[in-house]
């Protein structure tokens, strides 16, 4: 079992914020209760949501051979060609791209553990290349789009900018939308209203389970229960939490296969 790409945002998400605040509260304030919604709503919906912090991979490129079952493929050739065997017949399957039900010509690529939040820089052994010099396919398939391709291997004892070397910088996470933003916004609110000097808070009149109006017995949800269901007590945040996390994942489902080769990561010094 390997450890996720990253665990944590380092950025707090975009808000919108409609309530009212106290005259004491200051920017700071409010960045700093913005980060922490942030982080407590990214892992209330299953760390999948928004960008994370740049993560940067030394990646191989991915062969055509890696469409094929192992039992199809013979290993024993050298060269560019590598046959194999399919339905009784023999083919040839090129290591210099790969080609698709909907493409017309090899693609040349590499795949990169996704979802792709955005592409932050690529260095190709002493090139930092422009941004349309490649593009994102589905989750993580990086495809090369200058006329040149992905090295096919590179020297990793190398450091990142020598020769032979290919590093990928990037974040990972789904794109935010504007459910995602007003649920961070409101629970921002929250938020200040209880650490940022004003009065009252958001949540506490619609935990309300038995109120009797004579008698002025009011009866409060358990606040531990509340969060051990995984929610805040917000409309909002809940709403949108049962919506993109009906299931109450704690994780990114991950799925591992021996024949999927994964970048590395240098993790020290």
């Amino acid at each position: 079992m390997t450890t996720p790409l990253q665990r944590d945002v380092c950025d707090p998400w975009p808000i919108d914020l409609c309530c009212s605040l106290a005259d004491d509260v200051t920017p700071e304030l409010i960045a700093r209760w913005q980060m922490v919604a942030s982080l407590l709503l990214w892992r209330l919906s299953g760390r999948r949501w928004g960008p994370s912090c740049p993560v940067t991979v030394r990646p191989c490129r991915r062969s055509c051979m890696d469409l094929l079952p192992r039992s199809l493929v013979s290993w024993g050739s050298a060269g560019p060609w590598v046959p194999y065997i399919f339905g009784g017949n023999w083919y040839n399957a090129s290591i210099c791209g790969c080609s698709s039900d909907c493409s017309c010509g090899e693609l040349c690529e590499v795949r990169l553990p996704g979802p792709v939040y955005d592409v932050q820089a690529v260095q190709d052994g002493v090139d930092l290349l422009p941004a349309d010099a490649y593009r994102v396919d589905n989750s993580g398939d990086l495809v090369r789009l200058d006329g040149e391709c992905w090295p096919t291997c590179q020297d990793l004892s190398a450091d990142i900018g020598e020769a032979d070397t290919l590093a990928v910088t990037y974040r990972t996470g789904l794109q935010l939308d504007e459910s995602a933003v007003a649920a961070v916004s409101e629970l921002t609110c929250h938020l200040l209203k209880g650490c940022g000097g004003a009065c009252g808070c958001a949540a506490a009149g619609r935990n309300v389970t038995r109120l009797t109006r004579q008698g002025v017995q009011m009866d409060m949800a358990d606040p531990t229960t509340i969060y051990a269901e995984g929610r805040t007590g917000l409309p909002l945040v809940d709403l949108w939490l049962s919506t993109i996390n009906p299931y109450r994942l704690t994780s990114p489902s991950r799925v591992y296969s021996p024949d999927l080769k994964r970048p590395r990561i240098q993790r020290a010094p």
